[in-house]
């Protein structure tokens, strides 16, 4: 049995998986359209930008991130 030497030979060995399988593309497909979803559509509607809206100078935002670090929330 041959070893996987190089990190390019462990990713040769994936791509050539993938090139033989039936479905390898559509589930290609699948996988990044999820992602995309994922990262930058929920992002917008989940994740505002919650400094920014707040605080205008970086020196607040610095202030008001490590008294939330430092501060028992429980």
């Amino acid at each position: 049995m041959d070893r996987i030497r190089s990190f390019p030979d462990f990713i040769a060995m994936y791509v050539e998986g993938f090139k033989n399988l039936t479905w390898g593309k559509p589930l290609w497909i699948i996988i990044l359209v999820k992602l995309f979803i994922m990262f930058a559509i929920l992002r917008a509607f989940l994740f505002p930008n919650f400094l920014n809206s707040r605080f205008d100078t970086e020196t607040e935002k610095s202030e008001y991130v490590t008294k939330e670090l430092t501060t028992k929330s429980y």
